[in-house]
């Protein structure tokens, strides 16, 4: 098997974090792979709001049913999409899920674990307001993210027969 199979098969949603810090360069490094993801015409629709200040995650969880995952966390990436770099709403919302997933990896070979917190959404307008941003960024999701807490975490998957609806 791949390094890279390997990888993505071992990545697990951690939700659960100890209380070490995460230092300001592997942060950066972690906004660096997602810098790196594919979009369509380059045009990297993607911001980012880094969150470290305790008050400020404390605040955030208010705006979600799963606030002790993100009291729990270290370190909230929040994605947006500028919609005033999109040229294409879908395409460019599929762009900021692969700059998602290129950091959700990095930061399980880094030995971090993360969640990819997508109920808050529900919340965005709000949220926005309260994080200060302006509307042409749209809230695409939350990174929580921390050194797990180290227990086994199963997930099962639909056997690839059952996804392939064809073959021509």
């Amino acid at each position: 098997m791949s390094l890279l199979l390997k990888l993505i098969k071992d990545r697990r949603s951690v939700r659960e974090f100890t209380d070490q810090e995460i230092s300001k360069d592997l942060i950066e490094e972690i906004l660096e792979v997602g810098r790196w993801a594919p979009s369509g015409l380059n045009n990297q629709p993607w911001k980012f709001l880094v969150v470290t200040k305790k008050e400020v995650l404390n605040e955030i969880s208010n705006y979600t049913k799963y606030q002790e995952i993100i009291k729990a966390a270290k370190l909230l990436i929040v994605v947006f999409l500028d919609k005033e770099a999109s040229y294409h709403y879908l395409k460019d919302v599929q762009a900021v899920g692969a700059c998602l997933q290129n950091m959700l990896l990095f930061i399980h070979e880094l030995g971090l674990g993360a969640c990819w917190l997508g109920e808050i959404l529900n919340q965005s307008k709000d949220l926005s307001k309260y994080l200060g941003i302006s509307d042409h960024l749209e809230l695409m999701a939350i990174l929580a993210i921390g050194y797990p807490v180290i227990r086994e975490r199963i997930s099962t998957r639909k056997e690839l027969k059952d996804l392939i609806i064809g073959w021509k």
